[in-house]
């Protein structure tokens, strides 16, 4: 009978370890994640239209800039990037090839973890 409750703490105890190896390595992959970069296009002037998402696609893939996805959102050309070099590539080439009334920003998506940090009442820029 010791040889089972024995056994069965061991168990339990391998089972805790690997439950809190498995926790904690999905912690430390969202924290290391790199989140998508997105820029965001939008007209300077109320009233003025946004740009053709096809057309800024093409002259982001002529210059070897690859696009994960172009949306318009509420009056905004919404692009996000695998890579924040991508994304500032994108904004050099969008600034020379846009005509002059359209502001082009980078925006940093938030990540699950910054979620989880905003749950617990954490800023993320307070850590690190």
């Amino acid at each position: 009978m010791k040889l089972f409750h024995r056994l069965t703490n061991r168990r339990a105890h391998l089972g805790l370890v690997a439950l809190l190896l498995i926790c904690a390595s999905t912690v430390f992959w969202a924290a290391t994640r790199q989140p998508d970069t997105t820029l965001e296009i939008r007209p300077a002037r109320a009233g003025a239209t946004i740009p053709d998402g096809f057309f800024v696609w093409h002259h982001l893939d002529a210059n070897g800039i690859r696009v994960k996805s172009i949306t318009p959102d509420d009056n905004k050309l919404v692009i996000k990037f695998d890579s924040n070099v991508q994304s500032e590539a994108a904004a050099r080439v969008l600034s020379a090839t846009l005509p002059h009334g359209y502001v082009i920003t980078p925006r940093q998506e938030p990540t699950p973890f910054d979620h989880w940090l905003a749950r617990l009442g954490v800023s993320p820029s307070r850590i690190g």
